[in-house]
């Protein structure tokens, strides 16, 4: 017997030894020992990575997993995966510090330009046709040397990623998760980084041109690429399992309103109503949950805008896009040692009042900053627009109170009921389905008070009739049976909605 195992092993009782079928937990004894004592190392040992999905251009096919029947270990990562990835490491740092750019720390990005890619291939090449650097076996030259060039001017795991047009969000849940979404599912990819330095290098490399610190003193990231995509960032010590990022990325093509038609996220006839309060210079709250649509929304809904009127955006990170040509974009400014005052959206809010604007567009109230958005909306700023996180068209009213009080002003509720009731005439309730699906839920017509609650019309809704045998949502959008009190407004500006349009028994799907 070992030194190992005299040391690893507990030593059995008389009873045990005496009776052949005891057997160490650790080496799969009876099934009620193994439950008595500390996991078996057969369950948590996991050696044999899971199979490496098929590529498909590049891009390894996102595993749907199934849940396992264990939870799976952090900081798993098998021994082909870890040498491939510090063999990556090691050419992609050597190409930099000796052929492209030593001048340059490596969590600097560089270039991708057509010589260094050039000159970063060729090296490589000579390296395998020398027989200097022999390609993993689990992987091809081809793929291999993209990664490696991945490493060296991208960001390493996640490039394939950022490349996919049909991916919408990466999510980085420590070193050895990545998720992405593609077409509305959440899908592990399989892909991984070596460790949590190199998920912190790769986040210091998206960071660092955005002028955004990232380090210990610094672990939380918030920012916008050039391309426009949402970038949020947790490192250590904050994040307890290592460093996480999401990255939303920002889509090439716009969606327009006829596109959530097709989709389904909403009927003609909604599209047509949306349209003539847009027009008709009615104030606007798109509510939903993260990802349930909003800004998408909100930026057709502004396609609606006649082009003669000014209007101003104002926003955390710029996602409107408004194709109007009388239009002024703000955008929030953060802290940062070489200039370390802070830029609001309630500075910028208060701005926007004199710039004589027609309307204001608040890309997301989530502070003080709604209590100013209110009263520019309830002065002169009909039309205005803004998003707000929030489940449904009641608990959008529930928010909007709260952040009105979170404004530092000293307010009766009463007087924020009247306030909200008179500032915003609809509420577009947009929300993210069980099945990935994306719809316009609910428009919803403020009404007014009736003592001190705030009265709700639906005037559309969506139907849910439940699953069918694929797990697609099915059901439909429908009126309400309510005429909205706007409608005379809407006629003067050129939209006479006909009976039809809200009548209950017309169930359009």
């Amino acid at each position: 017997m070992s030194l190992f195992r005299k040391q690893s092993e507990p030593s059995l009782s008389r009873a045990q030894r005496a009776n052949g079928s005891a057997k160490h937990p650790n080496r799969g004894g009876a099934p009620g020992a193994a439950v008595m004592e500390r996991p078996q190392k057969p369950k948590v040992e996991k050696k044999a990575e899971p199979p490496v999905p098929r590529e498909q251009n590049g891009l390894l096919v996102p595993l749907v997993q199934e849940p396992p029947d264990t939870p799976p270990q952090r900081g798993y990562l098998s021994d082909d995966w870890a040498t491939n990835l510090r063999l990556q490491l090691q050419l992609a740092d050597m190409l930099r510090k000796k052929v492209l750019a030593p001048e340059l720390p490596l969590d600097i990005p560089l270039e991708r330009t057509a010589e260094r890619e050039t000159k970063a291939r060729q090296t490589l090449q000579q390296l395998f046709d020398s027989g200097r650097m022999m390609v993993p076996s689990n992987t091809t030259e081809t793929a291999f040397t993209n990664n490696v060039l991945n490493e060296t001017f991208g960001f390493g795991p996640l490039q394939r990623f950022i490349d996919t047009d049909d991916i919408s969000e990466i999510m980085v849940n420590g070193p050895y998760v990545i998720f992405v979404e593609i077409k509305g599912r959440l899908l592990e990819t399989g892909h991984k980084f070596l460790d949590d330095d190199h998920c912190e290098r790769i986040i210091k490399r998206i960071a660092q041109p955005l002028g955004r610190l990232a380090d210990s003193e610094n672990p939380l990231v918030d920012a916008r690429l050039p391309d426009g995509s949402r970038f949020n960032a947790v490192m250590r010590p904050v994040a307890i399992d290592g460093p996480s990022m999401s990255i939303r990325k920002f889509s090439k093509e716009k969606l327009t309103i006829q596109d959530l038609i097709n989709f389904g996220s909403m009927t003609e006839d909604m599209a047509y109503f949306l349209e003539a309060i847009v027009v008709g210079r009615q104030n606007v709250v798109v509510s939903g949950g993260t990802g349930s649509g909003k800004t998408t929304l909100i930026n057709c809904l502004s396609t609606f805008i006649p082009e003669h009127e000014r209007s101003v955006t104002i926003e955390d990170s710029a996602e409107l896009q408004l194709k109007q040509r009388n239009v002024v974009r703000l955008e929030t400014k953060k802290p940062t040692p070489q200039t370390p005052r802070e830029i609001t959206v309630r500075d910028c809010v208060r701005n926007a009042l004199r710039m004589r604007p027609e309307r204001i567009i608040v890309g997301e109230c989530r502070g003080g900053e709604t209590l100013d958005m209110l009263q520019a909306m309830n002065t002169g700023h009909d039309g205005s627009m803004t998003t707000v996180h929030a489940n449904d068209p009641r608990s959008c009213i529930s928010r909007l109170e709260t952040l009105v009080l979170m404004s530092g002003e000293e307010l009766p509720i009463n007087i924020v009921r009247k306030q909200i009731a008179g500032s915003v005439n609809f509420i577009v309730q947009a929300s993210r389905l069980r099945d990935g699906s994306r719809k316009v839920t609910h428009i919803t017509e403020i009404a007014g008070m009736e003592g001190d609650t705030v009265v709700l019309n639906n005037i559309f809704s969506f139907v849910d009739d439940g699953d069918d045998p694929e797990g697609k949502v099915t059901g439909y959008h429908a009126p309400n049976g309510l005429r909205p009190m706007c409608e005379p407004t809407l006629k003067q500006y050129g939209y006479p909605l006909p009976a039809t349009l809200f009548m209950k028994s017309m169930k359009r799907k």
